[in-house]
């Protein structure tokens, strides 16, 4: 399994990121994806998942501001981030649960400065 996160960067404050994760090594398009972010000295936060069918679900942090999204024959999935806060810097991953266990992307860094 493999999960490749790019995107990240250098954004101002009400600025917009596109992240995008190539997944590889498992059936994608039957799996529920997911993107978190762990800033430093705090714990990794669940931030979106979108399943098989489609179906979001927002972390309120960032509910209206972000959007997941997924390209099965790709085998991708989005994150689509707007009005960009400095509290949203952070490192950023995409996950995928198979059966028990939870795999992870290497992370994609995001910093909001001004």
């Amino acid at each position: 399994v493999q999960l490749q996160a790019s995107g990240g960067g250098l954004v101002q404050p009400g600025g917009s990121l596109r992240l995008s994760c190539a997944a590889s090594g498992f059936f994608f398009s039957i799996n529920a994806m997911g993107w978190y972010r762990q800033a430093p000295g705090k714990q990794r936060e669940l931030l979106a998942t979108i399943t098989s069918s489609r179906t979001t679900n927002y972390a309120d942090s960032v509910k209206d501001r972000f959007t997941i999204s997924r390209d099965n024959v790709k085998k991708m999935v989005f994150l689509q981030m707007n009005s960009l806060k400095p509290e949203d810097t952070a490192v950023y991953y995409c996950q995928v649960a198979l059966g028990s266990r939870d795999y992870w992307g290497q992370g994609t860094q995001v910093t909001v400065s001004s």
